[in-house]
């Protein structure tokens, strides 16, 4: 597309004297300040299909040669590829609306709707001891062993009906992990326990926020509560970056690399778990649902993935296949630390500030 610039050859950003289209040291490009309407919009065409070139250009290094795009980089050869941290942003977004948009709900409790909800008294207890000594055909043993079973049978009921009330409050809302109807009644009854009894301080935290949730958003509350841990969990990942960048620096400290050159690679790295996942997503979306296709198919992405991560590691860090193979299962093991952790930490954090 044909571009108009300027006679002057002066920058209009930073007023450096021009030697070509472009500014050296600003980078503007020296277009006519006044264009037409088609000319803006052939400018911003142009702009947007060097961006998809870069794009498609990137693609097939990033999908099918581990390790090459790092190399790249780092030998200077960048100008034909999406800059790294771009690719992670724009990968990353096409990824996370795909892994929280499948339409598919979890069912993570079925109740019994037609259960009931019995509670064992002393007063029950205390009438079959009244009715039994009535009876004179059986032994004192045999009493004893009725009334043991019978409390036994009843605490079993018990622990069924709060079971169920937990299931109901899991369904209604976020899942609260006691049968009480209200944080205070929930106190009361733990403060009259041993403390050797009590629950910890997260518990009482946790139902502390529970309640919350639940007297503010009501049967919305697991939803609100989901929504904001899927709206930290991008944030999470891209944190996790420099964690696993650092992991590399530690990991292969006697490569000499700078924290950079494992920053790069990290970024290029979780490019290609997320691109590759998201394809696999869409695979499975656009084939009829059938457990052993699907089984197939994440088998052989799951071996193709393990191979990519391990050939990536050999192509960088230019290590012996053995080195390669035991710092690989080194850095998985430290990464899943590093993520669990930093889970966890979401799940506390979207608790504590919705």
């Amino acid at each position: 597309m044909k571009k108009h610039y300027r006679q002057e050859n002066d920058c209009l950003n930073c007023g450096t004297i021009l030697e070509g289209k472009y500014c050296h040291n600003c980078g503007q490009e020296n277009l006519e300040l006044k264009e037409s309407f088609g000319h803006m919009m052939n400018h911003a065409i142009s702009d947007y299909f060097h961006f998809d070139h870069q794009f498609f250009h990137t693609l097939k290094p990033l999908l099918f040669k581990p390790g090459f795009l790092t190399n790249e980089y780092m030998n200077g050869r960048r100008s034909q590829y999406l800059h790294p941290v771009k690719m992670y942003i724009f990968i990353s977004i096409v990824y996370f609306l795909l892994l929280f948009n499948t339409g598919r709900e979890s069912d993570f409790v079925k109740l019994n709707e037609n259960g009931k909800t019995p509670a064992a008294t002393s007063k029950h207890i205390d009438s079959l001891k009244q009715s039994l000594a009535k009876d004179h055909n059986l032994s004192a043993a045999q009493k004893t062993k009725i009334v043991n079973d019978e409390i036994k049978h009843q605490a079993d009921l018990k622990a069924r009906a709060d079971a169920d009330t937990v299931s109901k409050n899991f369904k209604s809302g976020l899942l609260i992990i006691t049968a009480d109807t209200s944080y205070k009644q929930y106190i009361t009854k733990q403060q009259k326990l041993p403390e050797s009894n009590q629950d910890g301080w997260f518990a009482k935290l946790y139902n502390k926020k529970a309640f919350d949730y639940k007297s503010k958003y009501g049967t919305r509350s697991k939803e609100v509560f989901y929504e904001e841990v899927r709206h930290n969990i991008p944030k999470m990942m891209f944190l996790m970056l420099p964690l696993f960048a650092l992991i590399l620096r530690f990991t292969f400290w006697r490569n000499k690399k700078f924290y950079v050159e494992h920053l790069i690679f990290a970024f290029h790295l979780h490019c290609f778990i997320f691109i590759f996942l998201a394809i696999l997503m869409l695979l499975l979306k656009l084939t009829p649902e059938n457990e052993t296709w699907v089984g197939l198919v994440n088998f052989i992405a799951g071996i193709y993935m393990l191979w990519y991560v391990y050939k990536a590691l050999k192509v960088v860090y230019q290590r012996s296949t053995f080195r390669t193979i035991t710092k690989f299962i080194g850095i998985y093991v430290s990464y899943m630390v590093v993520f669990v952790f930093c889970f966890c930490l979401v799940l506390i954090i979207s608790a504590l500030l919705l």
